[in-house]
């Protein structure tokens, strides 16, 4: 299945991420990731809920000191991460510079003090976008057995 998701992350407290080329200071609180997989939608974001993997993305750092605490899949046939990027940004505090190196927007990476799952929600909805929030990778791959229609399709 193709399309994007959301991460909605939990940073316990002020915390410098070094990446491979740079370093970002977050603040304590809930960010807000946007990203797109146009192969493999449910593998990519059940990659993200694995604590042990290959240190890629900018995304990947973060996780490592953060807790991911939900996943909004997206599917969609047409890459509309930098759309929802810019949406998301409309609302949320960015993170200048954090992932987004192949878009036109400035970050992938938001910053809300307080949960934003009420506004994730009425985002996609607004929108008229399908999407499933999950919480671990065994809810994504059940989601992605009721959907299999979908990927064939």
């Amino acid at each position: 299945m193709r399309g994007s998701y959301f991460l909605v992350i939990y940073l316990d407290r002020d915390t410098k991420i070094k990446t491979k080329a740079k370093e970002f200071c977050l603040k304590k609180g809930y960010y807000i990731y946007v990203g797109s997989a146009m192969n493999f939608l449910e593998k990519r974001v059940a990659r993200h809920f694995k604590k042990e993997k290959r240190l890629h993305w900018h995304i990947d750092f973060l996780l490592q000191k953060a807790q991911l605490l939900s996943a909004y899949l997206i599917p969609s046939r047409e890459r509309i991460e930098e759309t929802l990027s810019r949406i998301v940004g409309e609302v949320f505090q960015g993170v200048e510079g954090f992932g987004a190196s192949d878009l036109s927007v400035k970050t992938n990476l938001y910053y809300s003090m307080h949960p934003p799952d009420e506004t994730i929600c009425n985002i996609l909805n607004s929108k008229g976008l399908s999407w499933k929030r999950v919480k671990s990778p065994k809810e994504i791959m059940d989601w992605r057995e009721e959907n299999v229609e979908d990927r064939e399709s």
